[in-house]
């Protein structure tokens, strides 16, 4: 079971049957694949200004009180490696912080 506040606790849980190595079927079951949400769809709350040692896990227990939805400052930020918004090269940058929607 996910927790309500994971990125993945909307996706829909699908089956498949793949063989068992024994010449019979199983039932395997996955979520289906997500998509993040268009930025521009998300309603901003605040902006965070990238300084020096940040780290997001702290940066979203600042804004969420909860340093794993650090997903949804990757999600309104367009970004797959979360490393990467707060590199050396991105001190000064602006990160948007939306509204954590449940």
């Amino acid at each position: 079971m996910l927790e309500p506040t994971s990125r993945y606790a909307t996706i829909p849980v699908a089956t498949t049957r793949i063989p068992d190595g024994a010449g019979g079927l199983r039932e395997v079951r996955y979520l289906r694949r997500r998509f993040p949400p268009q930025p521009s769809s998300l309603r901003v709350i605040s902006e965070h200004t990238v300084a020096q040692g940040d780290r997001l896990d702290l940066v979203a227990a600042a804004y969420f009180d909860d340093p794993c939805q650090f997903w949804r400052i990757t999600d309104a930020n367009i970004c797959l490696h979360p490393d990467e918004l707060l590199a050396e090269d991105r001190l000064g940058a602006r990160l948007v912080i939306p509204v954590p929607e449940v």
